[in-house]
């Protein structure tokens, strides 16, 4: 497959897909958590609450692996594997961005001191189940 058609098929998963697992690295084994994702083309953000494990285990190690896409229906199903370079922001306008109500049961609203936002850059993404020869991997 063309770069061109796997960027855009790993695209309309991201579209399609917002839940997903985050895994971290702590004693050097993952640490893994369901997370809300957003993204800007193939830069994943997901909101968080600044004192929490996970970005603590950010701050010391910054590489992540995500799984978006499984939707349970059977072995074939399409999802991508995502391994990245996860940061840490407090950018105002990110924050607004991708603020949402029901992010009113953890934070009071987009200027929460509390409420950061994990921006993931991704290196490599992993398209599988695909229906062609599986995985087909997007370097970035």
């Amino acid at each position: 497959m063309d770069k061109q058609k796997l960027n855009k098929e790993v695209l309309d998963i991201l579209k399609k897909h917002k839940v997903g697992t985050l895994s971290t690295v702590v004693d050097n084994k993952p640490h893994s958590r369901y997370m809300t994702f957003f993204n800007d083309e193939l830069m994943l953000y997901t909101p968080t609450n600044k004192n929490t494990h996970k970005a603590e285990e950010i701050g010391e190690n910054p590489n992540v692996h995500i799984l978006l896409g499984y939707e349970g229906e059977g072995f074939g199903d399409e999802y991508i594997e995502f391994e990245g370079k996860a940061s840490i922001s407090e950018d105002q306008r990110l924050k607004e961005k991708i603020w949402n109500d029901q992010m009113k049961n953890w934070f009071e609203g987009p200027n929460d001191p509390d409420y950061i936002v994990l921006a993931i850059k991704p290196n490599k993404i992993r398209l599988m189940n695909s229906g062609q020869e599986s995985p087909q991997t997007l370097e970035v």
